[in-house]
């Protein structure tokens, strides 16, 4: 585990219950009403890929044809076609790489250099049609983390853990713009589909979610959440957010849904242990949160979006703390940090 504790890592920016070589069938199910026939939550977890050391992050292109894993522990980003199932050759960024965002054309990955070995805390850009890393752009020695792009493309978002602030990138001239500040220990973001409002995780003591408008780059009053929120996910409508909540001497374990036209949030939801990452399928009706162990637990937990249930867990690879899920909402990617894989589940 390359660090320890909440700020250990911060992926949002989506499991291994298999035999060596083997694919088991899970089916997870639950009740759609009187007469109707159940819907699986999943079909099953499949081979896991082996990537890089420590991963910790991942992000799908556009067009679902690859995914881009994050490996804290080398310093790299690792591709896999998820046609095949193959990693390819491994790509060199920043120090302590932490986070990955695409942007919507799928041209250009971003990757957050978290710093934490001798320096070089910066964004690394990637160019995902040669593979090539581009100059680093500095966005302050502040332990960068989160990072969001606005549905436009034309600006991405980097939260600085230690600094209490984000930072806007242009991406078209790759320049950093005035830090937002009144955020506290910022961790993940994530940007409405309207591309109005980020919302950032606040770690530790605020237990918050901040709300920013992104014409204006001013924070809101903050939104109070669960112990410790790590990562947060908005719904395609961009009616709801989901924030995981991974608490403390094993009190927490929970997701807490955000109403975003009142900022309200809603009764939390309970899941497995130590909740780290979620992500939403495509259709809004189904989340998946990624359930890092915190001593033990190792599972991704389905989420029925339109009653809050919790789903039965999904047992996979050790520590679990990142999930992507593909365009076409049919397979989740999950990134186990201690076992330097990723697990595909075929979803339906």
């Amino acid at each position: 585990m390359a660090r320890s504790g909440l700020a250990r890592r911060t992926a949002l920016v989506v499991v291994a219950a298999i035999a060596v070589g083997a694919v088991t069938a899970v089916i997870l199910t639950v009740a759609q009403g009187p007469g109707s026939l159940p819907r699986p939550f999943a079909l099953g977890p499949e081979k896991p890929i082996h990537v890089g050391k420590d991963p910790d992050a991942i992000a799908i292109t556009p067009d679902g044809r690859t995914a881009y894993v994050v490996n804290y522990g080398d310093d790299t980003v690792t591709p896999i076609s998820l046609a095949t199932g193959t990693p390819g050759p491994a790509i060199k960024v920043g120090n302590g790489p932490w986070a990955i965002a695409i942007t919507p054309d799928g041209r250009t990955a971003y990757v957050t250099d978290s710093g934490v070995r001798l320096g070089g805390e910066t964004v690394t850009p990637i160019s995902l049609a040669t593979g090539s890393p581009g100059p680093p752009i500095t966005v302050g020695k502040w332990d960068p983390q989160g990072i969001a792009i606005t549905p436009d493309g034309r600006t991405a978002y980097v939260s600085l853990y230690l600094g209490d602030a984000v930072t806007p990138i242009n991406v078209a001239t790759g320049t950093p713009g005035p830090a937002i500040r009144a955020v506290e220990e910022p961790g993940a973001i994530a940007i409405t589909p309207d591309g109005r409002t980020a919302y950032v995780t606040n770690h530790h003591n605020a237990n918050t979610v901040t709300p920013i408008s992104l014409a204006t780059g001013t924070p809101g009053p903050p939104i109070k959440v669960g112990s410790n929120p790590v990562a947060i996910a908005i719904t395609p409508d961009g009616r709801m957010a989901y924030v995981t909540n991974y608490g403390i001497l094993g009190k927490g374990d929970t997701v807490t849904p955000i109403n975003l036209a009142t900022a309200t949030p809603g009764t939390a939801i309970k899941v497995g242990n130590g909740p780290w990452a979620i992500a939403i399928t495509p259709d809004g009706k189904t989340a998946y949160v990624a359930d890092s162990g915190n001593d033990n637990g190792d599972t991704v937990t389905p989420i029925n979006l339109a009653t809050g249930t919790p789903g039965p867990p999904i047992k996979v690879g050790s520590n679990p703390v990142a999930i992507a899920i593909t365009p076409d909402g049919r397979m989740a990617y999950v990134v186990n940090n201690f076992g330097n894989t990723v697990t595909p589940i075929r979803l339906r």
